[in-house]
């Protein structure tokens, strides 16, 4: 292929992995508030284990939100 095929298809490739990752971050970031609503609305309900679990899944879905954010930064500033 020459060199203009390949950037397009780059190119092509690049806005599909942006996508993908937009779609991932905006689940992640809904999980992790759903985890936030959860403790919010349970409360004194919940016991202090389910709510540690809580504070750490939503935690781990924040921390897995800002990757797929820091995938696709690196993405377009490359």
């Amino acid at each position: 292929m020459d060199d203009a095929t390949n950037k397009f298809a780059d190119g092509v490739k690049d806005t599909v992995d942006n996508v993908r990752d937009t779609f991932n971050e905006a689940g992640h970031r809904g999980a992790a508030e759903g985890e936030h609503a959860k403790r919010d609305v349970a409360g004194d309900e919940m016991t202090a284990e389910e709510k540690a679990g809580s504070v750490l899944n939503e935690g781990k879905e924040n921390l897995q939100a800002e990757y797929d954010k820091t995938k696709r930064d690196i993405r377009n500033d490359t």
